[in-house]
Protein backbone atom coordinates (compact mmCIF):
# COMPACT_ATOMS: atom_id res chain seq x y z
CA UNK A 1 0.00 0.00 0.00
CA UNK A 2 1.49 3.18 -1.01
CA UNK A 3 1.49 6.29 1.98
CA UNK A 4 0.15 9.33 1.12
CA UNK A 5 3.15 11.47 0.38
CA UNK A 6 3.64 9.12 -2.50
CA UNK A 7 0.12 9.18 -3.48
CA UNK A 8 0.40 12.68 -3.79
CA UNK A 9 3.32 12.99 -6.01
CA UNK A 10 0.78 10.54 -8.45
CA UNK A 11 -1.80 12.65 -8.03
CA UNK A 12 0.52 15.40 -8.82
CA UNK A 13 1.79 13.63 -11.93
CA UNK A 14 -1.89 12.95 -13.25
CA UNK A 15 -2.91 16.67 -13.32
CA UNK A 16 0.30 17.13 -15.26
CA UNK A 17 -1.38 15.53 -18.46
CA UNK A 18 -1.43 17.05 -21.76
CA UNK A 19 -3.61 14.88 -23.37
CA UNK A 20 -6.38 12.77 -21.80
CA UNK A 21 -5.86 9.45 -21.43
CA UNK A 22 -8.23 6.68 -23.45
CA UNK A 23 -11.55 6.19 -22.45
CA UNK A 24 -12.88 3.86 -24.09
CA UNK A 25 -12.18 0.11 -22.97
CA UNK A 26 -11.04 -1.09 -26.39
CA UNK A 27 -8.68 2.12 -26.52
CA UNK A 28 -7.65 1.36 -22.80
CA UNK A 29 -6.53 -2.50 -23.20
CA UNK A 30 -5.09 -1.40 -27.00
CA UNK A 31 -2.61 0.70 -25.02
CA UNK A 32 -1.77 -1.38 -22.50
CA UNK A 33 -0.75 -3.98 -24.46
CA UNK A 34 1.33 -1.60 -26.66
CA UNK A 35 3.11 -0.51 -23.35
CA UNK A 36 3.21 -4.09 -21.84
CA UNK A 37 4.20 -5.88 -25.26
CA UNK A 38 1.17 -8.92 -24.46
CA UNK A 39 -2.03 -9.73 -23.31
CA UNK A 40 -0.71 -12.16 -21.10
CA UNK A 41 1.32 -9.26 -19.43
CA UNK A 42 -1.84 -6.70 -19.13
CA UNK A 43 -4.16 -10.28 -17.62
CA UNK A 44 -1.40 -10.33 -14.65
CA UNK A 45 -1.73 -6.71 -14.25
CA UNK A 46 -5.38 -6.42 -14.26
CA UNK A 47 -5.86 -9.71 -12.87
CA UNK A 48 -8.17 -11.52 -15.67
CA UNK A 49 -7.03 -14.41 -18.08
CA UNK A 50 -5.54 -13.41 -21.49
CA UNK A 51 -8.78 -14.30 -23.59
CA UNK A 52 -10.94 -11.95 -21.36
CA UNK A 53 -7.87 -9.08 -22.73
CA UNK A 54 -8.38 -10.32 -26.21
CA UNK A 55 -12.14 -10.49 -25.64
CA UNK A 56 -11.91 -6.40 -24.67
CA UNK A 57 -9.34 -5.52 -27.38
CA UNK A 58 -11.64 -6.98 -30.21
CA UNK A 59 -14.31 -5.18 -28.81
CA UNK A 60 -16.55 -8.33 -28.33
CA UNK A 61 -16.69 -7.23 -24.70
CA UNK A 62 -17.90 -3.42 -24.45
CA UNK A 63 -18.00 -3.41 -20.41
CA UNK A 64 -15.61 -4.65 -17.87
CA UNK A 65 -16.81 -5.95 -14.46
CA UNK A 66 -16.49 -2.53 -12.11
CA UNK A 67 -13.35 -3.62 -9.88
CA UNK A 68 -12.18 -4.73 -13.89
CA UNK A 69 -12.64 -1.31 -14.88
CA UNK A 70 -10.92 0.45 -12.40
CA UNK A 71 -7.38 -1.44 -12.13
CA UNK A 72 -7.51 -1.31 -16.47
CA UNK A 73 -8.45 2.72 -15.93
CA UNK A 74 -5.35 2.71 -12.85
CA UNK A 75 -2.90 0.78 -14.92
CA UNK A 76 -3.17 3.27 -17.91
CA UNK A 77 -2.94 6.25 -15.78
CA UNK A 78 0.29 5.06 -14.31
CA UNK A 79 2.05 4.59 -18.05
CA UNK A 80 -0.03 7.88 -19.46
CA UNK A 81 3.04 10.26 -20.77
CA UNK A 82 5.82 9.26 -19.18
CA UNK A 83 8.17 11.81 -20.87
CA UNK A 84 5.76 14.81 -19.75
CA UNK A 85 5.90 13.33 -16.16
CA UNK A 86 9.80 13.19 -16.15
CA UNK A 87 9.98 16.78 -17.75
CA UNK A 88 7.81 18.03 -14.77
CA UNK A 89 9.80 16.22 -12.22
CA UNK A 90 13.32 17.72 -13.80
CA UNK A 91 11.84 21.20 -13.53
CA UNK A 92 10.67 20.94 -9.96
CA UNK A 93 13.89 19.11 -8.87
CA UNK A 94 16.34 21.89 -10.63
CA UNK A 95 14.44 25.39 -10.80
CA UNK A 96 10.93 24.95 -9.53
CA UNK A 97 10.78 23.38 -6.47
CA UNK A 98 7.59 21.94 -4.35
CA UNK A 99 5.04 23.33 -2.64
CA UNK A 100 3.89 20.97 -0.06
CA UNK A 101 0.21 21.61 1.72
CA UNK A 102 -0.86 19.32 4.88
CA UNK A 103 -2.61 19.04 8.11
CA UNK A 104 -1.01 16.96 10.18
CA UNK A 105 0.65 16.70 14.16
CA UNK A 106 3.76 17.68 14.63
CA UNK A 107 6.30 16.59 17.20
CA UNK A 108 9.24 18.55 18.88
CA UNK A 109 12.71 17.74 20.13
CA UNK A 110 13.65 21.49 21.85
CA UNK A 111 15.70 22.84 24.24
CA UNK A 112 14.28 22.87 28.33
CA UNK A 113 11.81 25.35 28.77
CA UNK A 114 10.06 25.19 25.36
CA UNK A 115 7.07 22.93 24.82
CA UNK A 116 7.41 19.79 22.71
CA UNK A 117 3.78 18.83 22.77
CA UNK A 118 2.70 18.27 19.30
CA UNK A 119 -0.03 19.03 17.61
CA UNK A 120 -2.06 19.85 14.70
CA UNK A 121 -1.06 22.68 11.99
CA UNK A 122 -2.18 23.17 8.36
CA UNK A 123 0.61 24.26 6.60
CA UNK A 124 1.35 25.27 3.31
CA UNK A 125 5.24 25.71 2.49
CA UNK A 126 7.53 26.36 -0.49
CA UNK A 127 10.24 23.54 -0.69
CA UNK A 128 13.63 24.31 -2.53
CA UNK A 129 14.39 21.97 -5.76
CA UNK A 130 17.18 20.20 -3.48
CA UNK A 131 14.10 18.38 -1.55
CA UNK A 132 12.14 17.62 -4.48
CA UNK A 133 15.04 15.70 -6.27
CA UNK A 134 15.52 14.04 -3.07
CA UNK A 135 11.78 13.02 -2.72
CA UNK A 136 11.82 11.85 -6.56
CA UNK A 137 15.06 9.66 -5.80
CA UNK A 138 13.19 8.05 -2.86
CA UNK A 139 10.32 7.46 -4.58
CA UNK A 140 12.11 6.03 -7.40
CA UNK A 141 14.18 4.01 -5.20
CA UNK A 142 10.99 2.61 -3.72
CA UNK A 143 11.49 4.24 -0.61
CA UNK A 144 9.25 3.46 2.14
CA UNK A 145 6.63 6.22 3.45
CA UNK A 146 8.61 6.82 6.55
CA UNK A 147 11.47 7.60 4.82
CA UNK A 148 9.81 9.87 2.31
CA UNK A 149 8.09 11.81 5.38
CA UNK A 150 11.37 12.65 7.23
CA UNK A 151 11.93 14.04 3.92
CA UNK A 152 9.52 16.15 4.23
CA UNK A 153 9.61 16.85 7.83
CA UNK A 154 13.28 18.04 7.33
CA UNK A 155 12.21 20.61 4.51
CA UNK A 156 9.73 21.73 7.28
CA UNK A 157 11.92 22.18 9.70
CA UNK A 158 14.62 23.79 7.71
CA UNK A 159 12.02 25.97 5.83
CA UNK A 160 9.34 26.46 8.20
CA UNK A 161 10.18 26.32 11.54
CA UNK A 162 14.07 27.62 11.49
CA UNK A 163 13.72 29.90 8.56
CA UNK A 164 15.64 29.20 6.95
CA UNK A 165 18.43 28.79 10.01
CA UNK A 166 17.21 32.28 11.40
CA UNK A 167 15.97 30.98 14.41
CA UNK A 168 15.07 27.66 16.74
CA UNK A 169 18.86 25.90 15.66
CA UNK A 170 17.97 23.39 18.15
CA UNK A 171 14.93 22.50 17.09
CA UNK A 172 14.03 19.00 15.79
CA UNK A 173 10.64 18.18 14.00
CA UNK A 174 8.60 15.12 13.99
CA UNK A 175 5.88 14.73 11.07
CA UNK A 176 3.29 12.40 12.30
CA UNK A 177 -0.70 11.77 12.30
CA UNK A 178 -0.85 13.09 8.73
CA UNK A 179 -4.73 13.92 8.33
CA UNK A 180 -3.89 15.60 4.91
CA UNK A 181 -1.06 16.03 2.19
CA UNK A 182 -0.78 17.64 -0.87
CA UNK A 183 1.93 18.55 -3.17
CA UNK A 184 1.96 20.68 -6.45
CA UNK A 185 5.43 21.59 -8.66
Amino acid sequence: MAGEIEDALERVDRESFTRQPPKTLKGQIGYLIRQMGSAKAVAQEIGVTADSVNRYRRGARKHARADVAAKIDDAVRARWQPQVRKRRQQQAAATGGITVETRARFGYTAPIGTTDDGRFRRLTVHLPPAYAQRLFDARDTGASDQQMRDIVAEGLQEIYFKDGGSRAQDLEVAFTDIDYFDVSF
